[in-house]
C-alpha cells in the first residue's frame, strides 16, 4: 500500500465513520486502494452512487430521503478531496460536487439549512446556517473546520447543537473549503471571525447576545483566536486545537504539511513552516474572557495534548480541559465520550432550550 494511503487511514479512520461514512463503504473504498493517486477517484465513485440515490429520491418526491442521500454524498466527495492537493484539478472537481450535493440537500434536512455568503477582503466566506425548531431569537454556534475539513463534514456535530436549541453556522474561512482558492490560511482569525459575527447580528432570528464559537483541529486554534479578539463571543470550544501550530511541524504527516503549504499559498515547505509560526495563541490566550472548554485526546499524534493544557492554563477567563486518555486526534474514536458533553456545556452557557 502507498505510504500516503496508509497514513490517511492510520491517522483519520475513525473520523470518516464518525462524520458520515458508513463502515461498509469505508472498507469498500479503502480495502482495494494501493496508490494515493487513486484516492480521489475511488471516493468520488462511491460518492456518485449516493448522489444518484439522492437524485432518484428527489425525482420521486421522497424529499427526506433525498436530503439524507445528498448530504451523505457531499461528505464522500469532501473526503475525496480533503488532502488531495497533489492534483488540484481532480481535487476541485470533487469539491464542486460536494458543494452542489450539500446545497441541494439543505431544504430537505431536519431542520433545513440555507447557504449564506459573507463578503470578505474581495472574496467571500461561505456558510451553512441551520436554526432549531421553535421561536427565536436563537443562540448560535459558529462552527469552524480545520486544515483539511470543510463545512460539508460537520452535519453530525451540528445535529447535537440543534437538538439542544442552538443554531449553527458552519463556515469555510480563509484556507478552507470554498474559500481556499482565494484566501490563504491566516493566524489572525479574529479578523474573519469578526466579519462572520458582523453578519450574524443582522439575522433577526438569532440572538446577538448569545454567540459561541467551536472549532476542530486547526479550527480548534481558530476558535479561541476569535474569542481572544471579539468580546461578542460568549463561549468557546476548542477540540484538538494547537496552541502554537509550528511547535509540532516536523512530526506532522507529510500529507498535512503539504496541504498547509498549498492552502497557506506558500511556495515551498520552508516558507510554510515560517507561516505556521504565525498561528499561535501566545500573548492572546489571556485575552479570552468568555468560558472556554478545550477537548483533547492524550493519544493525539498530530497535536500534543500539552498544547490544550497550555491554552486552559493561560486563558484569561474560566477554562476547563476535557482530556480523554485514549482519544486520538479530534477524539473521533471516542465521539460519545465528548460530543454530548460538549453540546450540553454549550447549551448551558448560552441558555438554550431544546425545541
Amino acid at each position: 500500500m502507498d505510504e500516503r494511503v496508509a497514513m490517511a487511514i492510520s491517522h483519520w479512520a475513525p473520523r470518516f465513520t464518525t462524520n458520515g461514512v458508513t463502515a461498509g463503504d469505508f472498507e469498500r473504498i479503502t480495502s482495494e486502494l494501493t496508490s494515493w493517486n487513486d484516492w480521489c477517484a475511488a471516493w468520488s465513485a462511491v460518492a456518485a452512487e449516493h448522489e444518484q440515490l439522492g437524485r432518484s429520491a428527489l425525482g420521486e418526491g421522497r424529499q427526506m430521503s433525498a436530503g439524507a442521500h445528498l448530504s451523505q454524498a457531499a461528505v464522500y466527495y469532501h473526503f475525496a478531496k480533503f488532502l488531495f492537493v497533489n492534483d488540484p484539478g481532480q481535487m476541485r472537481e470533487a469539491h464542486v460536487k460536494a458543494v452542489r450535493c450539500l446545497t441541494d440537500a439543505l431544504p430537505y434536512l431536519d431542520p433545513p439549512g440555507r447557504r449564506v455568503e459573507i463578503p470578505f477582503e474581495g472574496a467571500r466566506i461561505v456558510g451553512i446556517l441551520r436554526e432549531p425548531r421553535g421561536r427565536g431569537p436563537h443562540p448560535v454556534m459558529i462552527m469552524i473546520p480545520g486544515l483539511d475539513s470543510a463545512k460539508e463534514e460537520l452535519r453530525s456535530t451540528e445535529e447535537l447543537f440543534l437538538e439542544r436549541g442552538v443554531a449553527t453556522l458552519s463556515v469555510d474561512g480563509p484556507g478552507q473549503g470554498e474559500a481556499e482558492y482565494d484566501l490563504a490560511i491566516r493566524g489572525d482569525w479574529e479578523v474573519p471571525g469578526g466579519a462572520i459575527i458582523d453578519y450574524l447580528i443582522t439575522e433577526p432570528s438569532l440572538d446577538p447576545s448569545r454567540i459561541a464559537v467551536w472549532g476542530v483541529s486547526l479550527g480548534g486554534y481558530y476558535a479561541p483566536r476569535v474569542a481572544s479578539g471579539d468580546e461578542r463571543v460568549q463561549a468557546c470550544i476548542a477540540l484538538a486545537g494547537p496552541f502554537a501550530f509550528a511547535d509540532n511541524w516536523d512530526n506532522l504527516p507529510s500529507l498535512t504539511r503539504e496541504a498547509f503549504r498549498v492552502r497557506s499559498k506558500s511556495p515551498d515547505l520552508e516558507t510554510a513552516r515560517v507561516r505556521a509560526g504565525e498561528l499561535t495563541l501566545a500573548g492572546r490566550a489571556e485575552r479570552i474572557r468568555c468560558p472556554l472548554l478545550a477537548v483533547m485526546g492524550k493519544l493525539d499524534r498530530l497535536i500534543p495534548w500539552q498544547q490544550a493544557e497550555r491554552l486552559v492554563g493561560e486563558a484569561g477567563g474560566p477554562a476547563a480541559l476535557l482530556l480523554l486518555e485514549r482519544g486520538n486526534h479530534g477524539c473521533a474514536n471516542l465521539a460519545p465520550f465528548h460530543r454530548y458533553r460538549t453540546a450540553d456545556w454549550a447549551a448551558q452557557k448560552l441558555g438554550a432550550r431544546a425545541p
